[in-house]
């Protein structure tokens, strides 16, 4: 979280103030001295383009440098892939300036751009390891980065490269299938929930301005953190009090006992459902390669957030009702 503190304050110095010095735009850089048998003495650094005075706009800025921000990266040079101080750092710092892109076509060309120059080394290595890099960042669940849409470029460009294998490529298909599946802007899946009391309801059927709906097993870990970061949520709070905001928490398991063990963890104004036929999982109509899952929901349904941790429905529900 500290990393992901400090890499956030950097970006924000980037996009919304810089340092301008003789007209640009001066970023940072990394410099390690590295000696190898066949390159003694040699300097490895990133050092991120330099962003023309002229670019005023944050999302302008944003677009420019993820377009141009592996131009002077020596991708032939497979020494990078062990200096994580350089090369992976200048790659969190990549990966935390998307979401400030202007549109997800820039971000997607951006992201092909980058694995096509790292397909061109000649051993595969440098494809590998950028590869592991995204799947790290933006594809593992518990990653802060987490995030499907910036996901989706690289599963289709890994279906179609010169590299992967056949099993490799099928992989990546059904990756790709789970991540458009509830995708933003869609409408979620429907499905059917059990009460305490016996009574049945739908998701589509829920009444309010916004639903956050949460996958969950009753006796995970983290899933009880979450759930207490929820209650103690001042904007989530005020939302439910009010109605516009509904909590829907779902139990997508077979162990029922569990899940009637657990009923007084949860608020009684809260909607609180299992899956009686475990057709959500059996028939995986939402991607839950996870426990706890948070998704939110506007009025008709529509997926506003996916698989989100909580710092970013916050701060979302904050903007949302500031």
């Amino acid at each position: 979280m500290q990393m992901r503190h400090q890499v956030k304050t950097m970006v924000i110095r980037i996009l919304f103030a810089g340092c301008v010095t003789g007209g640009t735009v001066m970023c940072h850089s990394v410099n390690r001295r590295t000696e190898t048998a066949d390159t003694p003495e040699k300097v490895r650094t990133f050092t991120m383009p330099p962003i023309p005075a002229t670019i005023v706009s944050a999302s302008d800025r944003a677009d420019y440098l993820v377009t141009h921000y592996w131009d002077h990266f020596d991708f032939a040079d497979t020494v990078y892939i062990h200096l994580p101080e350089v090369t992976e750092q200048a790659f969190v710092e990549y990966v935390s300036i998307l979401p400030y892109v202007s549109s997800p076509a820039v971000t997607g060309q951006s992201i092909r751009k980058l694995l096509a120059k790292a397909e061109q080394e000649e051993s595969g290595r440098m494809y590998g390891y950028f590869l592991e890099m995204l799947a790290k960042y933006l594809h593992e669940p518990n990653s802060p980065f987490l995030d499907d849409e910036l996901y989706i470029p690289v599963a289709q460009y890994v279906t179609g490269d010169t590299r992967s294998g056949e099993a490799e490529k099928l992989r990546m298909k059904f990756t790709l299938e789970n991540l458009l599946k509830n995708r933003l802007g869609t409408v979620a899946a429907d499905f059917v929930y059990v009460l305490p009391d016996g009574r049945r309801g739908r998701l589509h059927d829920v009444k309010a301005d916004y639903t956050l709906l949460m996958f969950y097993n009753p006796d995970c870990h983290a899933c009880g953190e979450l759930i207490a970061s929820i209650k103690q949520s001042s904007v989530i709070s005020r939302r439910h009090r009010d109605g516009t905001l509904a909590i829907l928490l779902f139990y997508p398991d077979e162990d029922i006992k569990i899940w009637k063990a657990h009923l007084a963890d949860i608020p009684k104004d809260w909607i609180n459902g299992y899956d009686r036929h475990t057709t959500v999982k059996d028939r995986e109509i939402y991607d839950l390669r996870a426990i706890p899952t948070l998704y939110l929901l506007d009025r008709d349904k529509t997926v506003l957030l996916k698989d989100v941790n909580f710092d970013r429905l916050e701060n979302y529900l904050t903007k949302k009702f500031q």
